[in-house]
């Protein structure tokens, strides 16, 4: 079993386990205290097993989707635990994808001012991005992840068996993350160098799934060394956005359907690359490198055409904005991205794909 540990300068500490057939351990992780299980419904039908392991009036189970991840939904989480009578010192346990980790982290975030997590990623990307270093929220109608905390969970407990019951859209939501730390990597700073870039080169689509568990591990170390020294986004954790600022609006004017999270993100990437070669940031090789890879996993699909202006409005809601200019990671160099400010709106105009 891999055992990393995030250690925050505000003494919140995260214990990441990666092994497979973890889920069948669970029970081992468990301490003398209640526990309340938050997953959605496909997940319940998927994992009884699991669910069940627990009082059914300790389980809460949540609608399946991006849509779902709103104020609305929070709101339920928290009525039915305070009507459960939760107490601080019980812990909430998260088992599902992006939506469930993330609701589910607010939740015990916020509920009596905060409860003990645990996250139990089931979906590639949550096992490799979003469970990982305390990003907790809902979307909203001017945009995604918009309301939030940085809670991270006390363990996290990552299963790659659980990959064998995702359908292919849901296995494309991950590699799109995946890529994206292949495209940062030496941004990461981190004192090893796992070359995840040369990596996916040589690997076939189908080939991806031999070398999961690896490339989990590989992109759980990088975000958890960024998340090490920058635990709220002051400096160094920006670079985890790559692709980001053109995902969200993409997913906002489609109404979180017919695309996921990382195809979005691979979309994201695309524009951005077209952007930093538009401003001579990279050369034509990298930027030719960066579209061949993401075309290799057939991460994009055909995308409606949007109105430019609502495009950039709703890029102009981005956390990163700074006095109402749009700054964005762009590529510089292979597996190296950097933050440029004061992008003019006629190149952001050029660059949407």
């Amino acid at each position: 079993m891999q055992r990393i540990t995030i250690n925050t300068c505000e003494n919140l500490v995260s214990e990441i386990y990666i092994k497979n057939d973890l889920k069948d351990e669970i029970q081992s992780f468990f301490e003398n205290k209640n526990y309340f299980l938050i997953t959605n419904k496909t997940v319940a039908k998927l994992y009884p097993q699991i669910v069940y392991k627990f009082n059914t009036d300790k389980v809460i189970i949540i609608k399946d989707g991006e849509k779902y991840k709103n104020e609305k939904t929070f709101n339920e989480i928290i009525n039915q635990l305070l009507l459960k009578r939760i107490e601080r010192r019980d812990c909430i346990m998260a088992l599902g994808g992006g939506v469930v980790g993330d609701l589910a982290g607010y939740v015990a975030s916020s509920v009596l001012r905060g409860v003990e997590l645990i996250q139990i990623p089931t979906t590639l990307l949550a096992m490799c991005d979003s469970a990982i270093g305390g990003k907790t929220g809902y979307n909203t109608k001017f945009g995604k992840n918009l309301v939030g905390s940085f809670y991270p969970a006390k363990k996290i407990i990552i299963d790659p068996q659980f990959l064998n019951t995702l359908n292919d859209y849901e296995y494309k939501c991950g590699l799109g993350e995946i890529l994206k730390y292949a495209f940062i990597e030496k941004s990461c700073k981190h004192d090893i160098e796992y070359n995840l870039l040369g990596l996916l080169e040589q690997l076939q689509k189908d080939d991806v799934k031999k070398e999961i568990e690896k490339i989990i591990a590989i992109c759980v170390s990088l975000k958890a060394n960024v998340v090490n020294k920058d635990i709220k986004e002051g400096g160094l954790r920006k670079v985890l956005n790559f692709g980001h600022t053109y995902a969200h609006p993409i997913e906002t004017l489609m109404n979180y359907k017919k695309i996921s999270h990382g195809q979005a993100v691979a979309h994201g990437m695309k524009m951005a690359a077209k952007l930093a070669l538009s401003l001579n940031r990279i050369d034509e090789n990298y930027f030719q490198k960066i579209n061949y890879l993401i075309d290799k996993f057939e991460l994009t699909g055909k995308i409606p055409e949007f109105d430019t202006k609502k495009f950039i409005e709703i890029m102009k809601q981005d956390k990163k904005v700074q006095n109402k200019k749009i700054n964005l990671l762009l590529p510089v160099a292979p597996a190296v991205v950097e933050l440029v400010d004061n992008i003019e709106e006629p190149s952001l105009e050029a660059s949407l794909l």
